[in-house]
C-alpha cells in the first residue's frame, strides 16, 4: 500500500481530492501543509457535501478537512485501536512525531505485530537436605542405591539475561562483586578469574551469540546450600528461553552437574541440581541407570508444623563442598565408612515414612542421628566450634539437627519443639550466629521471558 496515496496538499482542489479518494479505495485523505505535515482529514462523503452545498471542483480541500481528526502513532495500544474501528471509525492513520504518515489501520488492515527484543529471568531456590547424604555421589551408588530426602525454601538466585546484536559477552555477578567482559565467547572460555563456574556452563550451552548476564543471590557463597547448583540453574533456566526445543527438567539438572563436576572438576553429589530445578519436598532416589525423584504429598498443616519447628542459622564459616567430598571419597574405600553411608540411606527411608504420616517428633530425632552418621563421613565434615554449637543447641531445645550440605561450615539446621524455640534462638544468637527466616518452597526453577519495550518508557501521545 502507497501511503502518498492518502496525501495531498491543503491548497489541492477537489478534484484531485477525488482521485486521491478513487485510487486508495479507504474513503479518507490526509491534508498536508508546506511543510508536510499532515494538517486534517477529509473522507469522500466530506468532499461530496462540500459538493453539494455549492462548492466548485476547483475549491481548496482544505475548505472541507477536519483538523481535529483521529490518529495514531506507534505508541498506541492493539487494544484502543480494535476498540476505535469496532466502535465507529472506518480507518485511522498514524502519524511519527512530527505528524507525517507512517501507516494506515483499517477495519480490513492492521500491521502485523512486530516481534520486540525480549530478555529471559530465571528465579531458583536453594535447598536444606534432611538425610542420605554421601549416598548421591556416584562413586558410592554405583555400587549400592542412594537415597536422600529434601526440600527447596525460600532463599533464591536469580539471572536476567538478553541477548546482543553482536558476539560481545557481559557477565555480572554481584555475589563475586566482579564482572566479566570479553569480544566473543571464545574469549570468555579461556579468561582466567572467579567466574571458573559460569565459564563451565558456557561451554555446556554454548551460544551462539553475545549476551549480557546479570547473577545475584540472597544467600551467601559457600554455604551448604547447594549455591552452586542454584546459580547453574538459572544461567541454563535462562538460555531455555532462546531454544526452540527445550530442555525439561531431568535434562537442565544434568546439564548443571556437567558444568559443576565434569567441565569444573568439582567433586559432589547429584542431588543439588534435582532439588533446585524439581523444587517442593523430593525423595531421591540414585542408581547408575537412572535417578528417581518422587515428589512427596505432605499434608499442608505437617508442612507448616514442621516449617515452625526448624530453625535455620549461619556460622559464619564458609566451606570447600568440593575439598570435602574428595577427602569423602577417599574415606569410602573404608568398608565401615561405606556401611554407614549405607545405614544412612537406610534412615532415609525411616525420615520419609516419618514426614508422609506427620511424626514430626521423630523425624527431629532422625535429623540427629543422620548428623550422627554425616560427621563420621570425613574428619572435615565438622569441627571443635561447629561440635559445640550443636552440643549447645541440644541443651537448650533442639532435638536434633544437622550441617546442611557437606559440612565444614555454613548452615546449621535444628528441629526444636514449640515451646523451646525462643529459647534455642536466643542462645544461638548469643554465640554470634545469624539465625535466617525462611518458608517451604514448593516450585524450583522458574524462567521466563519479557519483552524490552513493556520497561521502556514511551512517548507521550501527542
Amino acid at each position: 500500500m502507497s501511503l502518498e496515496l492518502f496525501l495531498i496538499s491543503e491548497t489541492a482542489s477537489l478534484r484531485d481530492a477525488l482521485t486521491q479518494l478513487d485510487a486508495n479505495h479507504h474513503g479518507i485523505i490526509l491534508t498536508t501543509n508546506s511543510s508536510g505535515v499532515t494538517v486534517g482529514l477529509a473522507t469522500d462523503g466530506d468532499v461530496r457535501r462540500k459538493l453539494l452545498e455549492g462548492a466548485s471542483l476547483d475549491d481548496a480541500v482544505a475548505s472541507c478537512a477536519n483538523p481535529n481528526f483521529v490518529w495514531a502513532d506507534s505508541a498506541t495500544s492493539r487494544e484502543l485501536l480494535l476498540k476505535q474501528l469496532d466502535h465507529r471509525i472506518q480507518v485511522i492513520p498514524l502519524l511519527d512525531a512530527h505528524r507525517r504518515l507512517t501507516g494506515i489501520v483499517s477495519r480490513d488492515y492492521l500491521p502485523v505485530q512486530i516481534e520486540e527484543p525480549v530478555y529471559a529471568r530465571a528465579r531458583a531456590p536453594v535447598r536444606i537436605s534432611f538425610g542420605g547424604g554421601g549416598s548421591d555421589l556416584t562413586h558410592f551408588f554405583a555400587g549400592e542405591g542412594g537415597a536422600v530426602i529434601n526440600t527447596t525454601i525460600s532463599l533464591y538466585s536469580h539471572a536476567t539475561l538478553r541477548k546482543r546484536d553482536d558476539l560481545q559477552v557481559f557477565v555480572h555477578s554481584r555475589d563475586l562483586g566482579a564482572s566479566l567482559v570479553a569480544p566473543d565467547l571464545q574469549h570468555v572460555l579461556y579468561e582466567v578469574g572467579p567466574f571458573g563456574l559460569i565459564q563451565a556452563l558456557l561451554k555446556t550451552v554454548h551460544p551462539e551469540f553475545g549476551f549480557e548476564l546479570y547473577l545475584h543471590s540472597d544467600f551467601p557463597m559457600n554455604s551448604g546450600l547447594g549455591g552452586s547448583a542454584v546459580v547453574s540453574a538459572v544461567v541454563l533456566g535462562c538460555f531455555n528461553q532462546f531454544r526452540q526445543d527445550r530442555w525439561d527438567l531431568h535434562e537442565l539438572a544434568e546439564l548443571a552437574f556437567q558444568a559443576e563436576r565434569l567441565y569444573l572438576g568439582v567433586a559432589g553429589g547429584w542431588q543439588d541440581q534435582y532439588a533446585t530445578v524439581f523444587g517442593g519436598f523430593n525423595f531421591m532416589e540414585f542408581r547408575m541407570d537412572q535417578n528417581i525423584v518422587h515428589p512427596l504429598r505432605i499434608p499442608t498443616d505437617v508442612q507448616l508444623e514442621l516449617e515452625e519447628s526448624l530453625v535455620l542459622c549461619d556460622t559464619g564459616t564458609p566451606h570447600d563442598s568440593g575439598d570435602i567430598h574428595e577427602d569423602q571419597r577417599n574415606q569410602m574405600q573404608q568398608e565401615g565408612i561405606r556401611q554407614k553411608v549405607q545405614s544412612n540411606v537406610e534412615l532415609t527411608y525411616r525420615m520419609r515414612n516419618h514426614l508422609l504420616r506427620g511424626r514430626l517428633l521423630q523425624f527431629g530425632q532422625s535429623l540427629h542421628e543422620a548428623w550422627q552418621f554425616k560427621r563420621q563421613f570425613s574428619s572435615k565434615i565438622s569441627s571443635r566450634r561447629l561440635d559445640q554449637i550443636y552440643d549447645d543447641a541440644c541443651a537448650n531445645g533442639a532435638v536434633g539437627g544437622k550441617l546442611l550440605g557437606a559440612g565444614g561450615g555454613g548452615f546449621f539446621l535444628f528441629y526444636v519443639t514449640p515451646f523451646r524455640k525462643h529459647q534455642l534462638i536466643a542462645k544461638l544468637e548469643s554465640l554470634g550466629l545469624n539465625v535466617r527466616p525462611f518458608r517451604f518452597e514448593q516450585e524450583g526453577l522458574r524462567a521466563w521471558s519479557a519483552r524490552e519495550g513493556k520497561n521502556q518508557p514511551q512517548p507521550e501521545h501527542t
